[in-house]
Parts: structure tokens; C-alpha cells; sequence
């Protein structure tokens, strides 16, 4: 009997080992990865997260944007007042080209004065066009001398990559047109 039950004992503890090795098994699968579950719940967050932010970009977006167009009409203003000051004859640019041009073609000229960057004097900067417009010219001894200008520069997709057109002339003041194009009636601060 003491035969039986040892045989019997032996039986039950192969059988708790198995038992033993199979549950360490299952745990050691678990232990390797993430279930489909645990997946799909940080796929939703991350979703979540997203849809947040885009709208945020977007905005930021624009806003920049806007701040860049303020800043290149600062910089026309500028370069404006160097060309008058530096060919009074002529008086003001009526042109962004003739603001801009390649230093490395040779000195500068009325034509081509290379006060502004190339990117600017393309008429397309940060989402914006640029302009230089109604020009206010007086004739002296045949010679065009221009006297007045207005820069305007709107979005190139209202809503999209800018939502306000900001305008400038001779005297400096920079306004803003909320509808995206050129009748600016609302001064910046």
C-alpha cells in the first residue's frame, strides 16, 4: 500500500510539474507583447491626440503666417525709403524687381537696387502675395518721378494660408482688411 500511494504521489507530482511548466508558459507569452486590445486602446488615444493638435497646427499656421506678411511689408518700407533716398530722381519703386535683383550681376542699379531677398521680390512669401501698386507719379523734365506707392499683400487662399490682407503706403501705417483682400481699414497695434 505504502507501494501504491508512492506510485500514486509520483503520478500527482509529474502532473502538478506539467501543471506548473504550463502555467509558467502562459505567463511567459503574456509577458512578450501587448494583446490586440491594449493595442487598439493607445491607437485611440493617440487618435484622440491628434485630432486635437491638426486644428492647433492650423491656427499656428496662419498666424505665422500673418506675422510674416506684417514683417516683409515692414521690410518694403524700408527698402522703399533706402531707394528714395539712395536714386532721389526716381522717388519710390513702383516694383518689387526693382527693389530686388542679384548682387552677383553687378552693382546695383534703379532697376535693380538688391535692397530686398529674392523670395520677397517674387511676389510669393509665407502663404502671401505681395504687390506694389498705385503709384503716384509727377513728370520732371521728362524724367517719371514717383512720389507715392501702396504694398498690399493678401492671402493666396483666404481661410487657408491667412485670413486678413494687410496694405501700406509711403506714410508707413500699416491696417489690415479682416476679409482677406486689399481695403484696409483697420489699423495694427
Amino acid at each position: 500500500m505504502n507501494r501504491k500511494f508512492s506510485s500514486c504521489i509520483g503520478r500527482r507530482g509529474a502532473q502538478g510539474a506539467s501543471a506548473l511548466e504550463s502555467r509558467s508558459t502562459r505567463s511567459r507569452v503574456r509577458s512578450n507583447g501587448f494583446t490586440l486590445m491594449e493595442l487598439l486602446i493607445v491607437m485611440a488615444i493617440i487618435a484622440i491626440l491628434m485630432l486635437i493638435a491638426i486644428p492647433t497646427v492650423g491656427s499656428l499656421t496662419k498666424r505665422a503666417d500673418d506675422l510674416s506678411a506684417i514683417q516683409s511689408i515692414r521690410a518694403i518700407q524700408q527698402a522703399e525709403m533706402q531707394y528714395e533716398s539712395t536714386y532721389p530722381a526716381n522717388g519710390y519703386a513702383c516694383s518689387l524687381t526693382a527693389l530686388g535683383g542679384d548682387p552677383s550681376a553687378g552693382a546695383p542699379s534703379p532697376v535693380a537696387a538688391q535692397m530686398l531677398q529674392g523670395d520677397l521680390t517674387s511676389g510669393f512669401k509665407s502663404g502671401y502675395v505681395f504687390s506694389i501698386g498705385n503709384c503716384t507719379k509727377v513728370t520732371v523734365n521728362s524724367i517719371d518721378r514717383f512720389t507715392g506707392y501702396s504694398v498690399t499683400a493678401v492671402p493666396q487662399t483666404v481661410g487657408k494660408s491667412g485670413d486678413r490682407g494687410f496694405c501700406s503706403d509711403q506714410f508707413g501705417t500699416i491696417k489690415a482688411d479682416p476679409a482677406g483682400g486689399t481695403n484696409c481699414t483697420q489699423l495694427l497695434q
